[in-house]
């Protein structure tokens, strides 16, 4: 398991970036966000849907890319609050992002609900990848 990196940047309350290597790191990650998002008053409910995407996003850069990161950034602006996660890999990359996020879809051979029950899970989702260039998925929850 990996140390967290914090860092502070002029554009967001705070940064937090978790070297996702392992399945450890997986769980790190699932806890630093549920943490934010207890702290920020988000329900119970609203916390369980956001922390699957977490786990499901963190579990893809394991099985895909072997290495990457997650990156927490948390905001407080005037009349909202909120946070944004950035899962990225320099893994293989998606070459047809619009077949990978069709359910059941899969290359490992699981059920392939890994990347469209994310979507649905969160609020604000948006991907990019090419083969060969990895891949970088932003979630985001305003409140």
């Amino acid at each position: 398991m990996q140390e967290e990196v914090p860092m502070k940047t002029e554009s967001c309350k705070s940064d937090l970036t978790i070297p996702i290597n392992s399945y450890e790191d997986v769980i790190l990650a699932r806890q630093r966000v549920r943490e934010l998002m207890s702290r920020m008053k988000f329900s119970l409910l609203d916390q369980t849907r956001v922390v699957t995407a977490v786990s499901e996003l963190s579990r893809n850069i394991i099985v895909h890319a072997g290495k990457g990161r997650m990156i927490l950034k948390s905001y407080d602006e005037v009349g909202r609050r909120g946070f944004k996660c950035i899962f990225e890999d320099k893994g293989p990359g998606i070459a047809d992002i619009s077949m990978a996020m069709k359910e059941g879809f899969s290359t490992t051979r699981s059920l392939g609900l890994g990347l469209g029950g994310s979507k649905k899970l969160c609020s604000h989702f948006s991907i990019d990848s090419a083969p060969g260039k990895g891949t970088k998925v932003e979630i985001a929850e305003w409140k």
